[in-house]
């Protein structure tokens, strides 16, 4: 699968304009990790929420300021740079988190599962009353 095209500053160009809570995203980033590449994918419709909620995104960040860290620490920088929007409408994120090297060396994502529909909730209460009733 071919690589979106970049503008001069690495960053994937978009042939859609972005959402409000995909634009907030990308800003953020941008701000606090100056990422060499940057992908900001709304995956909100495969989650089965209602029309034009933002509520589920994928990132690809890749920046200099991960050197060195682990992916547990990558992954603190990206929420921290997020934690407006982690507190508020955004329900999942994905991260994928590399530095320019990684990147260079491998720049495929790993495929998300797919979403398997519903809250663990109603997965456990429908477990609960298919046992209630056998």
């Amino acid at each position: 699968m071919p690589r979106p095209p970049l503008t001069a500053a690495g960053r994937a160009l978009s042939a859609v304009a972005e959402r409000p809570l995909a634009g907030a995203i990308r800003a953020k980033l941008d701000a606090a990790l100056q990422p060499s590449h940057l992908q900001v994918l709304d995956e909100s419709p495969r989650h089965g929420g209602p029309p034009g909620a933002e509520t589920h995104f994928a990132v690809v960040v890749v920046s200099g300021r991960f050197a060195g860290l682990s992916p547990l620490q990558r992954h603190r920088l990206v929420h921290a740079a997020l934690s407006a929007e982690l507190a508020g409408p955004l329900h999942a994120l994905a991260i994928v988190a590399r530095t320019p090297e990684q990147w260079d060396a491998d720049p495929r994502v790993p495929p998300r599962p797919p979403c398997l529909g519903g809250s663990k909730h109603e997965r456990r209460g429908a477990a609960v009353d298919a046992t209630a009733s056998a």
